[in-house]
């Protein structure tokens, strides 16, 4: 499917959808909230994006980025989704329930970051200690046993 096809698809959902074609794929800014709708969209609808490969989180100090990598196995096509998230109280929904995948790997943004999934069916840490105070990957963290700082 070419990007413009994509693009038509995802603008049918999220009209205020912002484009970003300078990548080797299709890159989409939509609203933390128009997410859920087009994330279960992209997985059922025509353009059955049923690989769900990388989700990260990026920290630009002013604000969080979640990333998620799509693919269609039968389309052969792929789409980079991104949603801005506020640095202070970092929430989106989980769409653990549309990919699999996505439990594991909201789990890991949530111990790094900070970022709560509504709805996970089980947000809890995957590697740190329970008592682990901060978020690491966040450019703000201060480690005073290994001074890093960012």
């Amino acid at each position: 499917m070419t990007n413009e096809i994509l693009k038509e698809n995802i603008i049918a959902r999220v009209p205020d959808a912002v484009f970003d074609e300078t990548g080797e794929w299709l890159q989409v800014l939509v609203d933390e909230k128009n997410w859920p709708a087009l994330a279960a969209d992209l997985k059922n609808g025509a353009l059955q994006m049923d690989y769900l490969f990388c989700l990260t989180c990026i920290d630009w100090k002013t604000h969080l980025t979640m990333v998620y990598h799509l693919s269609s196995t039968k389309h052969r096509h792929t789409v980079v989704i991104k949603a801005n998230l506020d640095r202070g109280r970092p929430e989106i929904d989980s769409v653990s329930a549309i990919w699999r995948t996505a439990e594991f790997h909201e789990r890991e943004v949530f111990e790094l970051f900070g970022v709560q999934f509504r709805n996970h069916p089980d947000l809890r840490k995957l590697i740190l200690t329970d008592d682990f105070e901060g978020y690491p990957l966040r450019k703000d963290f201060e480690d005073p046993i290994n001074m890093i700082k960012l």
